[in-house]
């Protein structure tokens, strides 16, 4: 940094606020001290400013499951904040179980990171305490609310009405819904079915138990045999709402090897708004929670928490609610009516 600044003809410390990123250096200095950097190939000494800082440059992801494609994605979005804000990205994956949930918090690896995102399946309200950590922690998904961390979610219930909304513009009256967690208290599947009873009512439709399918799993095998017992009920229905994706998609395969046409005799939307949504044959319609702007919410929050970390006067624990849009495609587009009498 001397032999930077002795170059660029500006002190150790103006070196140090260009290479830390401060915005107050004036713009022709900034100019020639990265000259100067670039002359002599200088590389900060990470190692040196971490423990100058007491930091790692470090966060960590927790999430479920990789192979499902909503947080594989998620994985994605957040790499691209946190390297956007020079923090590296260590990703956990907890396979959705509650041991698996509590070690990880509480465990020794925590240790290596400034802070975590979490994104717990196994736990629910009754683990609020669990999030009680001597670390930077922001919480994601809909598993535990009033916690006291940060949480980031998304809007579910408005999410799934907005679907059913759009079935029901296309003349649509039976929507069977596939993904219900039976008895399930807490998480996105009750939140999502609160927000297809509610778009029903809203329409004057009576709720029907006989289009609740229930699937434990969320995967494209899920989706696939809960179609097939939806067909085996007999039961007529011109729509289907599927929790996520994953379920749409295995559900588009098993009409399609049943002869029933989507859209004319059965329109289907998912939620998520993954990748491969959009390759499906027919496209899927889908609700997409935005992604990014969820990753670039639990970054921004877990990097306040960091820099605010052992201060008195930080804000309590805040709560994110990103917006929830609809993304029509073939499998259920504006203006194409039901052809089923």
């Amino acid at each position: 940094m001397r032999d930077v600044a002795a170059l660029a003809g500006v002190s150790v410390k103006t070196v140090s606020n260009v290479v830390n990123g401060f915005e107050f250096v004036k713009a022709h200095t900034r100019e020639r001290v990265n000259a100067a950097i670039a002359e002599l190939g200088f590389q900060p000494n990470l190692v040196a400013r971490n423990l100058r800082t007491g930091r790692t440059g470090v966060i960590g992801l927790a999430v479920p499951e990789l192979k499902f494609s909503y947080f594989a994605e998620l994985a994605d979005a957040v790499l691209r904040a946190a390297r956007q804000r020079d923090y590296v990205v260590l990703i956990e994956q907890t396979g959705g179980e509650r041991s698996a949930e509590i070690e990880l918090l509480h465990g020794s690896r925590t240790s290596m990171m400034d802070g975590l995102l979490f994104s717990p399946l196994g736990l629910d309200d009754d683990d609020a305490l669990q999030l009680k950590v001597e670390y930077p922690l922001v919480l994601l998904g809909e598993r535990i609310f009033n916690g006291p961390t940060d949480h980031v979610t998304m809007q579910n219930v408005e999410g799934a009405a907005m679907a059913v909304r759009h079935l029901l513009a296309s003349g649509r009256k039976r929507i069977a819904v596939l993904g219900a967690h039976e008895g399930e208290r807490v998480g996105s599947g009750p939140l999502r079915l609160d927000g297809y009873r509610a778009a029903l009512e809203q329409a004057g439709i009576t709720f029907d138990p006989s289009l609740v399918v229930h699937r434990q799993g969320w995967h494209r095998t899920d989706g696939a045999e809960a179609m097939q017992e939806l067909i085996r009920r007999e039961v007529p229905f011109d729509a289907v709402f599927a929790f996520n994706d994953e379920l749409a998609l295995g559900a588009l395969r098993t009409l399609f090897h049943s002869g029933i046409n989507v859209p004319q005799d059965v329109a289907v939307v998912g939620f998520d708004n993954v990748t491969e949504a959009q390759f499906a044959m027919p496209s899927l319609t889908t609700i997409d929670p935005n992604r990014a702007t969820i990753a670039e919410t639990a970054v921004d929050a877990l990097l306040e928490r960091i820099a605010g970390r052992g201060k008195e006067d930080g804000p309590g624990p805040r709560t994110f609610e990103v917006p929830a849009t609809l993304v029509a495609r073939e499998s259920a587009p504006v203006g194409i009516r039901s052809t089923v009498a």
